[in-house]
């Protein structure tokens, strides 16, 4: 094993036990003077979006001292950082205020709709909506954007912090989330960054595990809703539709145009990131109808990820022998597990890289990955966007680990249990 393998496991497991530990430290930084540089080194260590990418410069400093700086030098160059990049473009665009008015008004159309046809409170089919359909846009305008987009009406439906029910709606966004990118080959990041190599299309991953997507989204939502029915109607409000500014529909459609546009080129950096530069002259051309745009929330996620991708390629070390050890049935609970201290889509990379996977194996190990990827903040690359939207509704806006964890417990073992009966493996 190097002295890259060794540093790097190490401190990506004190970046996890760190997401762990993340409220304790906002507790700490309030027993210093506010303002001062101590008060604000531990405010920036109990935001969790910063974790990764902390300890991953931490590793790369540390590494330097050992091998050299040209060493860390040819790694970082190595990287693949296209995902981070993308993600920063991806979320300011569909977090900006035409995009998410439009789906706003959308699901309301929706829920008004199913209103009439049953009879059931307005709130609890506007929730069974967005937590149930939404997540599903994610296999369209992949799972980051619809991540920021379904995290910004359910800031605006949350009126009350009943912490029960904000973790409960923030474990079932990401359970959610995670498995509704899985209809489409190019939008869920663990399915995305494997498709060419494995050789799958969208008809591929639709046949073998849109039916377990497609159940598993459905019976989660289904079961909160009726679970949590009387907290949902006290701590939540219905969406309505903002009748003191009307946006010109040209807006709207020059920016779903760029939406649709950078998550088609999702691959190539340079054109995504010249369309998102044009983007941002129009956003300020239209300020009149803008808010402000989520900058810095997108620079914490893509901060985040990136920190990740760091420690990512340098854990195959311990991850090829295990993955070649597992048949398909045990592999897929041991990705499962996995997912939870590892990015899914660094898990499924790197388990492309394993030689003599069979089929089953290959889609043992990408649901695998997919069905975990609510346990943790760091578990799937767009939970990070869903709670740094989220996360002044939670108490000193910190969040507690091991609350999510049992929060996304329930969606997961019903997720988990869906494609154990239905997947290909």
């Amino acid at each position: 094993m190097t002295n890259a393998e060794k540093l790097s496991t190490l401190f990506l497991f004190i970046g996890v036990l760190h997401t762990f530990l993340a409220p304790y430290f906002a507790k700490l930084s309030k027993k210093f003077h506010q303002g001062s540089a101590t008060e604000a080194f531990l405010h920036l260590l109990s935001e969790v979006e910063v974790v990764f990418g902390f300890w991953a410069f931490v590793f790369l400093s540390t590494w330097a001292l050992f091998d050299g700086l040209d060493k860390v030098i040819q790694y970082q160059q190595s990287l693949q950082m296209i995902e981070p990049l993308f993600i920063f473009c991806i979320m300011i665009v569909a977090s900006s205020k035409p995009i998410v008015e439009l789906s706003k008004t959308t699901l309301i159309y929706i829920s008004k709709s199913f209103t009439k046809l049953l009879p059931v409170d307005e709130i609890l089919i506007q929730v069974f909506i967005v937590l149930g359909l939404g997540p599903l846009l994610g296999s369209f305008i992949t799972e980051p954007a619809a991540m920021t987009i379904l995290a910004l009406l359910l800031f605006q439906m949350l009126r009350q912090s009943d912490e029960l029910v904000l973790y409960g709606v923030l474990g079932l966004l990401f359970v959610n989330v995670s498995i509704g990118g899985g209809l489409t080959h190019f939008a869920a990041p663990p399915i995305l960054i494997v498709a060419h190599k494995f050789g799958w299309g969208f008809q591929d991953v639709f046949l073998n595990i849109g039916e377990a997507v497609l159940s598993a989204v459905t019976l989660n939502v289904l079961v909160f809703v009726l679970c949590f029915k009387n907290k949902i109607k006290k701590n939540m409000q219905i969406l309505r539709l903002d009748q003191q500014q009307n946006i010109p529909i040209w807006i709207i459609l020059s920016h779903v145009i760029f939406l649709i546009a950078i998550v088609m080129s999702a691959h190539y950096e340079k054109v995504f990131f010249g369309l998102f530069l044009i983007f941002i002259g129009l956003a300020d051309v239209t300020k009149k109808y803008q808010d402000r745009l989520k900058f810095r929330e997108a620079f914490l996620v893509a901060f985040f990820l990136g920190g990740l991708i760091v420690f990512g390629s340098l854990q195959k070390w311990w991850l090829t022998p295990v993955l070649n050890s597992l048949a398909d049935k045990s592999l897929y609970f041991v990705a499962t597990a996995l997912t939870a201290v590892t990015d899914n889509a660094a898990l499924t990379f790197l388990g492309s890289q394993v030689d003599g996977l069979t089929e089953s194996s290959k889609w043992a190990l990408v649901s695998g990955a997919i069905t975990g990827g609510g346990l943790t903040i760091l578990a799937n690359a767009p939970n990070p966007a869903g709670f740094a939207i989220l996360s002044p509704k939670f108490k000193n806006g910190s969040l507690n680990a091991a609350k999510l964890f049992l929060a996304a417990l329930g969606p997961t073992v019903i997720t988990v249990v869906c494609f154990f009966l239905m997947g290909r493996f």
